[in-house]
């Protein structure tokens, strides 16, 4: 049987191919691209073998991570199967045709190729911070931080106020609700106020500043050396009511140590019933120095050789949990857009065909 005919049309002559050449002509292309050698790496990429191992090499570094009780470095770790889960799932979308064809799995792989890529970039510019505020005093900067080799934040440029805060506790110290009042300056200038607390952030230059439960006491001297200006400055004592029992720091005057401690006689918190965090009626501090040893109470000074220390006051002081990653938005709407393009798949899977059969 002849495979092609020949006709004229016209004065032209076409030629009318079989079906069958056809698909042997497309099956021949097809074959001759895989065969290519950036379309054998692709497919090396793309192979669900490699998909296992990288979910392999993820899982073997969490574990590493969470055995480390926290104190390895994480970025490093994960850097490697993060790689490969990427290039693994870009190279799917390149080389399998099913992804091409329809549309609801192509959308579905692309939003799992963002979420890769936004934990990853998330990670490298993370930052995990706290912070201490006293009581009628300004934000000065973070401690303990933690943050990821791309970090850029503008940390300088956060400034806020804390103005006071309320503690709630129900019966046997569990502490219930936190409000804490802060002001500041929005990025147009604007003075705010509004209160914050362990859920409600305050947002500034996309750090998140939340209450923790670090909070307490601070005792504020005035210094009035020999020789030299006058300084205001405060010692913080350790959170209270979890470190009750030992509410004493170490004050670092004049080239000498200074054990300071906070005396309360009274029960500040009852923890058999509902309370509220709140100042002591009565208190004293007591210094312990080289020099000598003295308990003040407000407005009450002590001498040593370098000069007179006078105790202003107390006050209180707040912990914060501070936390940045722009990416998290971001997250949220490729993991929106995974689920909605997953339930798009199967809805047309199974509405192709009747649930049951007439």
């Amino acid at each position: 049987m002849s495979r092609c005919c020949s006709f004229a049309v016209k004065g032209r002559s076409l030629v009318q191919t079989d079906p069958e050449v056809r698909v042997a002509e497309a099956g021949a292309s097809a074959a001759a691209e895989k065969f290519t050698p950036i379309w054998r790496v692709l497919a090396v990429l793309g192979s669900l073998r490699l998909t296992l191992v990288s979910l392999l090499l993820l899982l073997a570094s969490v574990v590493y991570i969470y055995d480390s009780g926290g104190e390895a470095e994480v970025t490093l770790p994960l850097a490697f199967p993060v790689v490969m889960l990427t290039s693994n799932l870009l190279a799917a979308i390149l080389t399998n045709k099913t992804f091409r064809r329809q549309l609801p799995l192509l959308v579905f792989h692309l939003a799992l190729l963002a979420i890769i890529v936004l934990a990853a970039v998330g990670r490298m510019t993370y930052l995990r911070a706290t912070s201490e505020v006293l009581t009628g005093g300004e934000y000065l900067a973070m401690d303990r931080i933690e943050a990821g080799p791309w970090h850029r934040g503008a940390r300088d440029a956060v400034h806020f106020e804390n103005l006071g805060f309320q503690i709630q506790y129900k019966a046997g110290l569990q502490r219930h609700a936190t409000r804490n009042q802060v002001r500041w300056r929005d990025e147009t200038g604007i003075r705010r106020t509004a209160d914050i607390g362990d859920q409600v952030p305050l947002v500034i230059h996309g750090y998140r500043f939340y209450t923790s439960s670090n909070k307490g006491f601070a005792a504020v001297f005035r210094w009035e050396p020999n020789q030299g200006e006058v300084q205001t400055g405060s010692v913080i004592f350790p959170s209270y009511p979890s470190a009750k029992d030992d509410q004493s720091a170490i004050w670092r005057l004049a080239g000498e140590e200074i054990r300071v401690r906070l005396i309360i006689p009274q029960k500040l918190i009852d923890p058999e019933n509902e309370a509220w965090f709140r100042m002591p009626d009565q208190h004293e501090v007591s210094l312990d120095s080289s020099w000598r040893v003295a308990t003040l109470k407000s407005g009450e000074s002590m001498l040593i050789p370098a000069g007179r220390i006078v105790y202003v006051g107390l006050t209180t002081w707040m912990g914060y949990n501070v936390f940045y990653d722009w990416t998290m938005s971001w997250l949220l709407a490729a993991c929106s857009l995974a689920v909605l393009s997953l339930g798009w798949h199967f809805w047309r899977k199974f509405a192709a065909r009747p649930w049951q059969a007439e």
